[in-house]
């Protein structure tokens, strides 16, 4: 009698102590062991079947390999081959275990094929149940050799009645596609059938198979969008799919069919919200659209913006962030909707709603959206404030007069606590702000100053200091800065106080009068703990102090822009030559366009540009050229052109141009194709030929072999004339011998070869070529230390460009020289323009132009006025003979 209320007790203890692991919440099997996991699989092999005890052995079995655990072979396949003795039982739930296990082991377990029978019978059997997850798990199993002996029963399941099963075997014949495609698209006929199913999840696994069967022919794909946006499809994930087809169409056609973009521009009236949302936004992703083609699509995504849904009102919210990008005035008409959303209580919501106002309101909407957006900025993440800052970005730059009211936002902002992403976003906005627009320079330097007062982190405290060291000199009030920069040396880490001490040097080599000033200063840093702090002020007061204009120009404000790779090339063959009698050159490094010590400018999310055809890197070509031994005397490659189409897209031998400038060569590479699959062509060359005869081919690399499809290279090697040219263009023909091969093989029919010729576009060797745009950080400084010595003048006037800003990139082209300080921004209205451009002529000269356009109010005439200096008189006179 005294045990039975004990017994009770035990119980009533034991089912708190349940009620108390329900009310947790916790995961049960966050802290499960694989070894005992594995230890309790063991129960599989005891008679009789405890069904309860087994289904949760699966059960953590399945999920310790869900989450990644490793299971060895041997462990595995025991688990496994215990697994199918548990298919004597009956039990429904154990039975749809025993397929998720099976599934699951079949990639890590031996002999895993052994129940292919039991599958294939669960398969065909009457029970409904067992069917749709047997067919799943025989065909995770199913190799390809086995995979006709199923076939039968495939086709059999993708047309039965019920959708369960039929659902199953279409979705297992599409990941089947990646093993066998040739046999399932033998099943193409029962999957048409099933496409027109009343069941939608049916009806669109079907369409995707579908598809894939056919997705290798271009003609057969648009017969399928014809047809089934004829026949209307019930399912909207069906719908959706055929839409997502009819887009790839569209885009991959070169010639589109009309009728489909009306089937997707019909799709907007669907009664789905799923279908016009994905309409929509299949029509404002089209390339090439026109805004009377993309305004339906607005409209229906302003629709989904009302709808009660969280997810639909996200997805138009950010459908119409992307388009704002490209088409902001489509979207301004959504602009009242939009506002609705900055209080969503979805800050998801509200933040696409807030970047896709600051990139569509008008301007003088700005004061308002600032103050919406300040009261709901400290409520969102970081990750979402870098967007935030971002479209403040994009912002500034379309309204640039409205900085007084965004940039004492950002610095609010900057003064709050936040990751490191989030200040850099927007340190690294406020510099482009500064670099843009130059009435916001000052403020912009007041708000930077303030920050690296109080900056835990140092790189931003680092790429500070190095902005205020390059544009504080060249404000009205330069002093007023040197406090804040100097504090850095006496507070700071190690890294932040030799930026400051660099910073300081900058302020000294461009402002006469604070010169003195610095000097004390750095004076001062010469007691510093660190010996980098150290040796960087005794540099920069020794140079500060003895040395002459050009070299303080020379040695703090420009960096040193040459090639890395190139320059750790060069010393170690120096060393090599251990002939130390001569010093170093500096001018034998290929020079780069990115100075080694420029900060790397992050990159806004929301700014998409234009992708433009770039140059090559250099380095890429110079180990290819130096080994060839022909070229290896030639030292290393100064400057290679972007890649110049010599023959039309589609025409039977392709031929691109790079052009590698050396210090007295021109090396010309012709990368070769050849297009015709019954052709070998043979000892493959290009001839040059110069009308005015002072270019002349020095030596010739052909092409031994060029077979169909591929892409080889064919030198030829110029020298720069004695005359002094550095332009010209030369005519060029294709040579080669032609055998005719096998299409199929590609294997010679004959021995046989003749001659053949192909003309070439004209090859143009410009003076750009010879020039590598370099910019200079200080351009003033570089201008007066360059002396007048070289300096050439010529005016004229320009008849093929418009306006300024078209003579400002027309001359920067000609030249081959980059615009330094921002100078090619022309403001709105302005009848005269300067540009300040600079670059490095072949050989390590530095090149600097002023141009000055102007336009004659009364016949809207342009005309230039252009100095060129140089550090050697005829490189002077070589760049200007390319305007006269």
């Amino acid at each position: 009698m005294s045990g039975a209320p004990k017994s009770k007790g035990a119980q009533s203890s034991r089912m708190k102590t349940n009620k108390k692991d329900e009310e947790s919440g916790g995961n049960v099997y966050a802290h499960l062991d694989k070894t005992s996991v594995l230890q309790e699989c063991r129960a599989f092999n005891e008679t009789p079947i405890n069904i309860k005890k087994c289904t949760h052995s699966l059960t953590k079995l399945i999920y310790i390999i869900q989450q990644g655990e490793p299971i060895g072979r041997t462990e595995a396949t025991e688990a496994f081959f215990g697994v199918t003795k548990l298919w004597q039982s009956k039990d429904v739930n154990l039975r749809r275990m025993i397929y998720l296990a099976v599934k699951e082991l079949a990639e890590v377990s031996d002999d895993v094929i052994i129940v292919t029978s039991s599958l294939t019978k669960d398969m065909t059997g009457r029970e409904d149940l067992y069917r749709a997850a047997a067919i799943r798990a025989l065909c995770k199993i199913t190799d390809t050799g086995m995979l006709q002996t199923i076939e039968r029963y495939m086709k059999q399941a993708i047309v039965d009645r019920n959708s369960a099963i039929s659902s199953s075997a279409i979705a297992s014949s599409i990941h089947l596609m990646r093993k066998s495609s040739e046999v399932v698209r033998r099943w193409a006929n029962e999957v048409q059938e099933a496409v027109s199913s009343d069941n939608h999840m049916v009806q669109y696994h079907s369409l995707a198979l579908l598809y894939q069967i056919r997705a290798n022919d271009r003609l057969a794909v648009n017969k399928l969008v014809q047809k089934f946006s004829k026949n209307a499809l019930r399912s909207p994930y069906a719908v959706c799919y055929l839409i997502r087809i009819a887009t790839r169409c569209l885009v991959d056609d070169d010639q589109p069919d009309s009728s489909v973009f009306t089937f997707i521009e019909s799709c907007l009236r669907h009664k789905s919200e799923m279908v016009v949302y994905e309409a929509a936004r299949a029509i404002v992703s089209l390339p090439q659209t026109t805004p009377s083609e993309i305004q339906p699509a607005i409209t229906a995504l302003q629709m989904c913006c009302t709808s009660p849904k969280a997810a639909v009102r996200f997805a138009a919210v950010r459908t119409l962030n992307k388009v704002a990008m490209a088409h902001p005035n489509a979207v301004m008409s959504c602009n009242v909707d939009l506002e609705k959303f900055i209080t969503d209580s979805n800050r998801s919501i509200a933040t696409l709603a807030i970047t896709t106002l600051l990139k569509t309101g008008a301007e003088s909407s700005v004061e308002r959206l600032m103050q919406q957006i300040s009261g709901f900025v400290n409520e969102i993440s970081d990750e979402f404030k870098i967007v935030v800052v971002d479209a403040i970005r994009s912002l500034c730059s379309r309204y640039p007069r409205k900085h007084t009211v965004m940039m004492p936002f950002l610095a609010k902002m900057l003064r709050n606590d936040g990751s490191y992403d989030y200040k850099k976003a927007i340190v690294e906005t406020i510099i482009a702000i500064i670099e843009e627009n130059p009435d916001a320079k000052v403020a912009g330097l007041a708000h930077l100053c303030e920050f690296i007062e109080d900056c835990e982190h140092d790189n931003l405290s680092t790429r500070v200091l190095h902005l205020l060291g390059r544009e504080a000199p060249k404000t009205p009030n330069p002093s007023s800065y040197i406090r804040f920069i100097y504090n850095r040396v006496i507070l700071e880490s190690t890294k932040v106080r030799a930026a400051a001490v660099t910073a300081l040097a900058k302020f000294g080599a461009q402002c006469s009068d604070l010169r003195p000033s610095i000097q004390v200063l750095l004076k001062r840093c010469l007691l510093d703990s660190d010996d980098e702090v150290r040796d960087r002020a005794t540099f920069y007061l020794k140079m500060l102090t003895e040395a002459s204009e050009p070299l303080i120009h020379n040695f703090i404000l420009d960096g040193l822009q040459v090639s890395p790779s190139g320059l750790e090339l060069k010393i170690l063959d120096y060393l090599r030559s251990q002939t130390y009698s001569s010093p170093f050159d500096l001018r034998t490094v290929p020079v780069t366009q990115q100075a080694l010590s420029q900060p790397e400018k992050r990159v806004p999310q929301l700014v998409e540009e234009e992708e433009k055809p770039k140059a090559p890197k250099v380095e890429p070509y110079a180990a290819q050229l130096a080994a060839i031994p022909q070229f290896a005397a030639l030292g290393p490659v100064f400057k290679s052109s972007a890649r110049i189409a010599l023959t039309e897209s589609i025409a039977e031998y392709t031929v691109h141009m790079i052009k590698h400038t050396f210090a007295n060569a021109m090396v010309l590479q012709f990368e070769c194709k050849n297009t015709m699959n019954d052709q070998l062509l043979l000892d493959v060359s290009v001839e040059l030929e110069d009308p005015d005869g002072e270019w002349e081919t020095k030596d010739t690399i052909p092409i031994e072999k060029l077979p169909y499809g591929e892409v080889v290279s064919a030198y030829s090697l110029l020298e720069f004339p004695d005359s002094g040219a550095i332009a010209g263009s030369l005519g060029a023909i294709l040579k080669f011998k032609v055998m005719d091969v096998d299409p199929t093989s590609g294997e010679p029919d004959s021995d046989d070869t003749y001659d053949q010729t192909y003309v070439l576009e004209e090859v143009d060797v410009n003076v750009s070529d010879s020039v590598q745009s370099v910019a200079k950080t200080a351009f003033a400084s570089a201008w007066e230390a360059l002396g007048d010595d070289a300096t050439r003048e010529e005016t004229f006037q320009l008849s093929t460009v418009e306006n300024i800003p078209d003579a400002v990139k027309k001359i920067s082209e000609i030249l081959g020289l980059v615009p330094c300080e921002r100078s090619d921004r022309v403001p709105e209205g302005k009848t005269q323009h300067t540009v300040y451009l600079s670059g490095v002529f072949r050989g390590g000269y530095d090149v600097l132009s002023k141009a000055t356009v102007a336009i004659d109010p009364s016949d809207n005439s342009i005309a230039m006025n252009i100095i060129i200096k140089s550090n050697e008189p005829l490189v002077s006179d070589l760049v200007i003979s390319a305007v006269v």
